[in-house]
């Protein structure tokens, strides 16, 4: 575990638990932060890198079930119980049919749609005990509209959406809710660093006209984890500027 705090400031229980995985980096982060600066209580999980100023940090695979249960067993005991869960990690492999390997496959869909069971069904002991909880699942546009070398990601994407449906009508008596968030292209390193020609085939699909930023992607996820969005769960919510025209 590590755990970082703005020096000479005692820790205060103050607004929800909050674990969101794969959050020390890029739309993760943003989430993660945005909950911060609601004043919520923020915990991640990360493999590798630094823990943000004012999180808790666990170290966890969320491909291993020990790793996911001791996770929460340190949010837990530090936090209270998670109230709201974001299931954001996940991974890459990119390549065509013919090309990929059934380890790519499997791989992609044991960390992005597996390793969202795995922290769902965690988390939902203590959402069933509080009788209430917020769970998001970070999806891609790739998962409903598809997308030319990624059978495996699109695959584990639109996974997401079963999950979250069939939650909801498990554990929507209980005060829990699951939603889904499909981000479109977004700004990162990564497309920074795709070259001019292949941002501007991109943008054209786009009705918006440009990439949006890991903030606007993490806005509306905090927002569905709200009180005000208490009545909305099993629902999809692209933030992709029209790209998918709402899938």
């Amino acid at each position: 575990m590590q755990e970082q705090d703005t020096a000479g400031t005692p820790e205060k229980k103050t607004g929800r638990s909050v674990l969101v995985t794969g959050g020390n980096r890029g739309i993760g982060l943003a989430i993660a932060q945005s909950f911060l600066a609601n004043g919520d209580r923020v915990a991640i999980t990360y493999r590798s890198g630094n823990v943000p100023a004012g999180m808790l940090g666990v170290k966890a695979d969320v491909t291993d079930n020990a790793q996911v249960d001791a996770a929460f067993s340190e949010v837990e005991n530090t936090h209270g119980a998670v109230e709201v869960l974001i299931a954001n990690a996940g991974i890459t492999r990119d390549t065509l049919l013919l090309r990929m390997s059934e380890t790519d496959f499997t791989d992609v869909v044991d960390t992005n749609l597996t390793g969202s069971f795995r922290v769902i069904k965690r988390a939902s002991r203590g959402m069933l005990r509080l009788r209430k909880g917020r769970i998001v699942l970070i999806s891609s546009v790739s998962g409903l509209y598809g997308a030319p070398g990624q059978i495996n990601y699109s695959a584990s994407k639109a996974g997401l959406v079963g999950i979250a449906r069939s939650l909801t009508r498990e554990l929507g008596s209980r005060g829990i809710t699951c939603n889904v968030v499909a981000p479109g292209f977004i700004n990162t390193d990564m497309t920074a660093a795709l070259p001019a020609e292949t941002q501007q085939t991109y943008l054209s699909s786009i009705p918006a006209g440009r990439f949006a930023d890991a903030d606007e992607v993490a806005n509306v996820v905090r927002w569905v984890a709200s009180d005000e969005a208490a009545y909305i769960s099993g629902a999809v919510i692209p933030v992709d500027g029209g790209l998918g025209m709402g899938h």
